[in-house]
């Protein structure tokens, strides 16, 4: 039987090569033949990525941004409803420089998984949520998935976002009070 008619036949070739030429050769003649790293890993991810560099990125429309002041926080929770929105519950917090109309930022995520993003707009970037003094948002605010809000917060349920791979996009509306 040819070899033409073999799928594994020329990896196998070349392993055999390689073995036979050593070290720092077969080490090149292997890479030469599997598939490159930065290929299999997908997309890099855009400059001005923030959080603990990771393999997996997110990318993050604030939709609605009614103006230019101030930043827009975007904050990274785990897929553990007893740390949404509570007091250190985040993984992570970044603030982008916010721009009327849609606002963009990128986030590494720990890896594949489930998250919840929760955005608000600090417009006087002082970065904190800021509250009306009966408690209500003084401040845009939005979730993953797009939530209503109308009776208060939004279940976890409702928020939890699946991130299957790196390169993601999610657009967020922001809810001015």
């Amino acid at each position: 039987m040819t070899d033409s008619h073999d799928p594994a036949a020329p990896r196998r070739r070349l392993q055999d090569v390689a073995r036979r030429a050593g070290g720092v050769i077969a080490a090149a003649l292997l890479m030469l033949g599997a598939p490159s790293a930065a290929l299999a890993a997908g997309p890099a991810a855009p400059a001005g990525c923030t959080g603990p560099a990771s393999g997996t990125w997110l990318r993050i429309v604030a939709e609605g941004v009614k103006s230019a002041s101030g930043s827009i926080a975007i904050t990274l929770y785990p897929d553990m409803p007893s740390r949404f929105l509570a007091h250190h519950g985040s993984l992570y917090v970044t603030f982008v420089r916010a721009s009327a109309g849609n606002t963009e930022g990128c986030i590494y995520l720990p890896k594949p998984g489930v998250y919840v993003i929760a955005l608000y707009h600090d417009a006087n970037d002082n970065r904190k949520f800021d509250r009306t003094s009966v408690g209500l948002p003084d401040e845009a605010y939005g979730f993953s998935n797009n939530p209503p809000t109308l009776f208060g917060l939004p279940s976890f349920r409702s928020v939890r976002l699946n991130v299957s791979r790196s390169g993601l996009t999610s657009h967020i509306q922001m809810k001015y009070p």
